[in-house]
């Protein structure tokens, strides 16, 4: 029996299923892709989104995160409808949401409407859109989990799922880069729809592609959980609001404390139901296994260091040095293109070794990367400057994902893919809108409080100190060089010296967190995860038991 049999008390029977095929291969693949791309390319936008709509800095915050709530608080519903009904339905309703949001995204009224309108209309398309990504991110990863039936199948599967949803990340910034380069001769107000509309026709291809995908599912065992489903969607919502809005708001708000209060009881709520269920949500016994378990930790710290990282990329070059869009979109290419050239070196790796060793190697990478970006004074003008130590995260980044991934599906039997696939996909994304929100909160905290130390006293500056405060908080990731902390913005003005010396040392803070974060996660991949140690947690044999 393997371990992940005992975890669950279950025996597992043997299930022959056909294996992964051409078309589910590329039809995962590229729906994952666009899933990602439709969930980055918000924060591109945000300057255009400032111009052409005039949002207030929450308004602003909440277009990237009425896509990234949905995300986060469905991927595990998502899961077990794919369980019941199948996944190739699930494939194909998900990417054609993808299509209707982004639509209603481009029909967004500009000038002339009011704001509360425009703003309603471009949070619902992205809410609609974002609810899509929720379907497609366990949904594919749990179809390449039931096409494979070997380590080596299942490792090359894996690997070409996590390069396609990493090469999503690097498409929107350059994305983002040409529409705003295109826009700098052009009427502004018009090109941040192009963007959703690039996004949509890619969804709708993805539609097309969906329909010569294998289908699969596990029903047995697996019913709606409406009481689970509730609860824990409660109980992050109200997380997510309290960490997203409290850097905004304040952290003694009342809505926030109230919010920290709703998830703490909510998410006891969760527990209790899912202990009683017949056919719970999530199985609370795959956490008897010490791999799933402390996978699913460093899952949710790992991701949160990731994305931090490229925010705090961001910030630093579009919204502090003043780059170019195209040009800071080089560093999403190094952030997340090694995932797709590294692809068959590993698949290989996490055939062949225990994943917990490229996963403690990928996440020590990471840190390494962080604290070497840390060290990079923000005076330097050069992109020259940061490229290695982004390297060394990108590629850190590339083992970590597909060995995050591997971990999740190799530790627990073949019908419960689907629960592991929403489990993990809900982690990582969780962490992923945790980070931005987290590091910017404690940047922007840091920032005022230098500039106050400094300019205490002088009555001179304060307006413009005003001004600063008042601005928070800053464009998200990939976020263009004309948001409320742009360059010129903050150079413009008579806080010039002293707001970006502060703002530099603020975000390189941010990456001293982020790489203690992911330093935490490699130490926990190494010497908590378990598992022999040459060769895979789970045997080619024990898959097809």
């Amino acid at each position: 029996m393997t371990s992940a049999t005992a975890a669950t008390g279950r025996v597992r029977t043997a299930v022959h299923t056909p294996s992964l095929t051409a078309g589910t291969v590329v039809a995962t693949a590229l729906a994952v892709l666009v899933a990602q791309v439709g969930l980055a390319i918000p924060a591109v936008l945000n300057g255009l989104f400032q111009e052409d709509l005039h949002t207030t800095s929450s308004q602003l915050t909440w277009i990237s995160d009425a896509f990234l709530v949905p995300v986060a608080l469905l991927e595990l519903t998502f899961g077990v409808l794919g369980d019941i009904f199948g996944r190739r339905r699930l494939l194909i309703g998900g990417s054609f949401l993808m299509v209707i949001g982004e639509t209603l995204s481009v029909l967004t009224p500009g000038v002339g409407a009011s704001n509360s309108a425009s703003i309603g209309v471009l949070w619902t398309g992205q809410a609609l859109t974002g609810i899509g990504a929720a379907v497609l991110f366990p949904t594919t990863l749990a179809m390449v989990a039931a096409g494979t039936h070997t380590v080596r199948s299942r490792a090359r599967g894996i690997a070409i799922w996590a390069a396609a949803l990493s090469s999503g990340g690097f498409v929107s910034p350059l994305l983002g880069g040409l529409v705003t380069k295109i826009s700098w001769g052009s009427d502004e107000t018009a090109t941040w729809r192009w963007a959703f509309v690039a996004v949509g026709l890619l969804a709708l291809i993805s539609t097309a592609v969906a329909f010569a995908a294998q289908n699969s599912s596990s029903p047995e065992g697996r019913s709606l959980d409406w009481p689970g489903q509730i609860t824990i969607a409660v109980s992050l919502f109200a997380l997510l609001f309290s960490v997203i809005q409290g850097a905004t708001s304040g952290w003694s708000d009342p809505w926030v404390v109230a919010g920290w209060i709703v998830a703490v009881v909510f998410f006891v709520a969760f527990i209790a139901a899912e202990r009683r269920a017949e056919a719970p949500l999530l199985r609370l016994s795959l956490f008897r296994s010490r791999a799933f378990s402390v996978n699913s930790i460093v899952t949710l710290v790992g991701m949160f260091a990731f994305l931090g990282t490229a925010y705090s990329t961001s910030i630093r070059l579009s919204a502090i040095q003043g780059f170019s869009p195209l040009r800071t979109a080089v560093a999403f290419v190094l952030l997340q293109g090694f995932a797709l050239v590294l692809m068959p070196v590993t698949a290989k790796v996490i055939h062949s070794y225990n994943p917990r060793y490229a996963l403690g190697g990928g996440f020590l990478l990471m840190a390494a990367g962080d604290l070497w970006l840390a060290a990079v004074p923000v005076s330097g003008m050069s992109l020259g400057a940061v490229i290695a130590p982004l390297a060394l995260v990108g590629i850190g980044f590339a083992f970590a994902l597909s060995s995050v991934t591997a971990v999740a599906v190799n530790t627990v039997p073949g019908e419960f893919h689907g629960m592991a696939a929403g489990t993990t996909s809900q982690l990582r994304d969780f962490g992923f809108t945790l980070g931005p929100a987290v590091i910017g909160a404690i940047a922007l905290s840091k920032a005022a409080s230098e500039i106050q130390s400094k300019l205490a006293g002088n009555s001179g500056l304060q307006s413009a100190l005003e001004k600063f405060n008042s601005s928070a908080p800053p464009p998200a990731v990939g976020a263009v060089n004309s948001g409320p902390l742009g360059a010129n913005a903050v150079l413009g003005n008579p806080l010039k010296d002293t707001a970006f010396a502060a703002l530099g040392h603020a975000y390189s803070l941010g990456y001293v967190v982020c790489g203690i974060a992911a330093l935490v996660a490699a130490v926990l991949a190494a010497f908590a995860l378990g598992g022999t140690a040459h060769r895979p947690l789970i045997s080619e044999e024990s898959l097809d038991e």
